[in-house]
């Protein structure tokens, strides 16, 4: 069913609006949800609560032309809140270790001014993602925001691990050289 239809299914409040989404994009979102929990049941939990959230959210909001990206940010959104409250509780989360690897090139999030520019620092890195050619903001894309691991990536691309460290790396450095050209401070 298409996307525009399935939001229309929202709007009038028709329940089955959330069997077709869960028909059409049940597996992609557990599976982003999972990347970043790395446990099946939290997943599941996280994908039906974001079927929920979207019950709320449309109306007011009609992702007629994004369905997609519209659930993706609700189940990572709650699943990084799932993260943040297993870390509070000791427990390990794969989401560490992603955030090390770019803390080098985004500016240190724990000052008001830098919260404060938060959503300058995301369009700034947009900006610089699509000055990137298709591969290599694909395999960032995929690592930082769907959060495959390597090993995931380089099987969607076809390309060897190694392909991707680098890609990965050079893309890193890129980004840290553009956002203190912007004048963030590193």
């Amino acid at each position: 069913m298409e996307d525009e239809r399935i939001v229309e299914l929202f709007l009038t409040r028709d329940e089955t609006a959330l069997s077709r989404t869960a028909e059409k994009y049940g597996p992609k979102l557990r599976g982003l949800a999972n990347n970043l929990l790395r446990d099946a049941q939290a997943a599941e939990e996280c994908e039906n609560d974001t079927y929920l959230q979207a019950w709320n959210a449309i109306p007011p909001h009609e992702p007629r032309d994004y369905l997609f990206p519209f659930l993706a940010k609700i189940v990572r959104r709650l699943a990084i809140d799932l993260c943040r409250a297993r870390h509070r509780k000791k427990r390990s989360a794969p989401l560490v270790q992603l955030t090390k690897e770019l803390e080098q090139c985004i500016p240190d999030g724990e000052s008001a001014q830098s919260q404060a520019d938060g959503l300058f620092l995301a369009e700034t890195v947009s900006r610089y993602l699509r000055t990137l050619p298709e591969e290599p903001r694909n395999i960032f894309i995929r690592r930082y925001w769907y959060m495959d691991s390597v090993a995931q990536i380089a099987e969607r691309f076809g390309a060897g691990q190694s392909k991707v460290k680098t890609s990965l790396y050079r893309t890193r450095n890129g980004l840290r050289e553009y956002l203190s050209k912007e004048g963030y401070d590193l």
